[in-house]
């Protein structure tokens, strides 16, 4: 995954468009910060004008004007409560959806990426960067605009009526934002820095807990507790060090904003001092100047403020965008086609395949035709490519050079759907969702009707020992269905792609990690499952494969030997030797 740092404007630019659906509520809301602003504003105007009456001509100010003035201002909290409440409410709402809304883009993202990311990149990592770093983007969302909006309106209007009070005493003011603004930049770029760090590195911790929690068996059977929580606190210590450095840089961001407050305050009241006293300003301008300078400054302290957030926010955004980044190596062709009335050949025209992160050549030039409802057997020794070949059927990955094709048809020209829609993969490491019996069966052809999922059961052998589980068809498996057995969980697999009822079925060692009874019994489900079907099995037992119309005999140099069981016996080569190896472990096991 690209993780390389991006420039702000860069990420903004990438940012903007998910306020598309939300302008309504964000012209709004800047209208209702407006408002605010112009309470801040005029409260300093009403002191100043207050004061320089009374200076003046005490006897000109009455009860009814006071009252009248106080009523005014009153109105106008009553505007900024209003406002505020749109702004705290709705505009929350709207960062809210618009971090709903690219956690379903990164998701969605996700779903199109090929097994190579998934190789490459932790779970942790991705579940990290579609959850916890799209949180502070709600906060980030809806407050950039606003926050930024109003500082520009509050400098506006206090850059106006500042100068036109004391245009000197303005510029001198004036002239030390700018410095500021440079020296703080320094240390907002370590901050922001840090907090990808600090991201990353949740990551990492996740990956840490994500894989302690799967493999706690292993851990327990091995009783390395102590080692799992010395490598979990040897992480929980590096991302304490990285909090420290991050809190060293807003530290540092932090006072560096406070010592330029203070000297711009030590200008007002060492500069407007003696402006007073020399009636270059009056007392109730000083009042007022003072007061517009706090507002100013308040309103840069909140900018500071929201810079902690900003570049939380900003983090989030760059590691949604290396996961929008991540480049979709298998996708849909320009105009393909939908894969409808399969027969079921299959061809491999001088297919050669390599993985894309290491280029090491897995298949070079196969060549082979499959009729359809041709029972084709793989073996050989581990690495040989019987998996990758069955891998390059539904296009987990795509060949690196060559074609395969079904039904004459080349599959990289046909929809994605429709070509996985017609595979059924039985695996040997089964995979069953969070949920019950019965949704993970009907996963296989979702909107299936009950009566289908449990005529699907019956055909995989699992009807009667569903039946018997506390709840039936409705038990809770758990998480990857660690509440049933490695045979339960495998004929659940099977009714899921009975259910499914493709032309074509792929089984990668479905039985080799089964006790003979189970074995035994899906063997039984898997031959009703490949009637009428063209079927691919990759074979760790050789016994299993006696029946198959054609055995391939697949090694580093490619396809080495191919017929039937008997043939390849009597020719006395690598499957000769497969078998007899096969066959005595076989007996030692006895």
């Amino acid at each position: 995954m690209n993780t390389r740092s991006m420039k702000t404007s860069q990420l903004i630019r990438r940012f903007a468009p998910y306020y598309k659906n939300y302008m309504g509520i964000m012209v709004l809301d800047l209208f209702c910060a407006a408002l605010t602003t112009i309470c801040e504003v005029v409260l300093p105007l009403i002191f100043r004008y207050i004061t320089n009456q009374g200076m003046e001509n005490l006897a000109a100010i009455t009860v009814k004007m006071i009252v009248h003035i106080s009523l005014m201002y009153f109105g106008l909290r009553i505007i900024d409560g209003l406002a505020s409440f749109y702004m705290a409410y709705t505009g929350h709402i709207m960062g809210a959806r618009i971090e709903t809304d690219m956690r379903k883009d990164a998701f969605e993202h996700l779903q199109k990426l090929s097994d190579s990311f998934y190789n490459n990149t932790k779970a942790g990592q991705i579940m990290s960067r579609i959850t916890s770093d799209l949180f502070d983007v709600t906060e980030f969302a809806h407050h950039c605009p606003e926050e930024f909006f109003i500082a520009f309106l509050k400098a506006v209007v206090s850059f106006v009526i500042l100068s036109s009070i004391n245009l000197p005493l303005t510029i001198i003011i004036f002239v030390f934002i700018p410095i500021m603004a440079v020296s703080c930049t320094y240390f907002n770029l370590k901050v922001r820095a840090a907090f990808k760090q600090q991201r990353n590195h949740i990551g990492e911790l996740n990956a840490r807990i994500e894989d302690n929690l799967l493999g706690n068996k292993v851990v327990r059977a091995f009783a390395n507790e102590n080692i799992e929580i010395e490598k979990f606190q040897k992480d929980n210590i590096k991302f304490l060090d990285i909090k420290k450095k991050t809190y060293l840089y807003m530290a540092a961001f932090q006072d560096t904003v406070r010592m330029f407050d203070g000297l711009m305050y030590t200008v007002v009241i060492l500069a407007g001092g003696i402006f007073m006293i020399k009636e270059l300003i009056s007392p109730g301008d000083l009042v007022a100047y003072t007061l517009y300078v706090t507002t100013l400054l308040a309103t840069i302290r909140r900018i500071i403020e929201f810079a902690e957030q900003f570049q939380r926010g900003m983090t989030g955004i760059e590691r949604f965008v290396e996961i929008m980044d991540a480049d979709i190596d298998i996708f849909d062709e320009e105009g393909a086609q939908e894969l409808k009335d399969v027969k079921g050949a299959i061809e491999f025209d001088h297919v050669n395949f390599e993985y894309p992160d290491d280029h090491t050549p897995v298949l070079e030039d196969i060549c082979l035709n499959i009729s359809p409802g041709e029972k084709i057997a793989l073996v050989g020794p581990s690495g040989g490519g019987k998996t990758t070949m069955c891998n390059l059927i539904p296009r987990f990955y795509d060949t690196t050079s060559g074609q395969i094709s079904i039904d004459g048809k080349n599959i990289k020209e046909l929809t994605l759907k429709s070509l996985r829609s017609n595979i059924g993969v039985v695996q040997q490491d089964v995979y069953l969702f969070s949920g019950t019996v019965f949704e993970n069966i009907a996963y296989g052809r979702p909107g299936a009707s009950s009566q289908e999922v449990f005529e699907a059961a019956k055909l995989a052998g699992a009807d009667d020992f569903i039946r018997e589980l506390k709840d039936g068809y409705h038990t809770y498996v758990g998480e990857r269905g660690v509440k049933l057995s490695g045979g339960q969980k495998q004929r659940i697999s099977i009714a899921r792609v009975f259910l499914k009822n493709p032309a074509i079925l792929i089984l990668d060692e479905a039985t080799s990690a089964l006790d003979n009874e189970s074995e035994y019994l899906i063997s039984k489900s898997l031959s009703r499952l490949a009637q009428g079907r063209t079927t691919l099995t990759i074979a760790h037992r050789l016994t299993t494969i006696k029946n198959a119309d054609r055995i391939l005999v697949l090694s580093g140099n490619g396809i080495v030997e191919e017929g039937s069981h008997k043939q390849l016996l009597e020719k006395r080569g690598m499957y000769y030797d497969l078998y007899m190896t096969a066959n005595r472990l076989e007996g030692e096991e006895e």
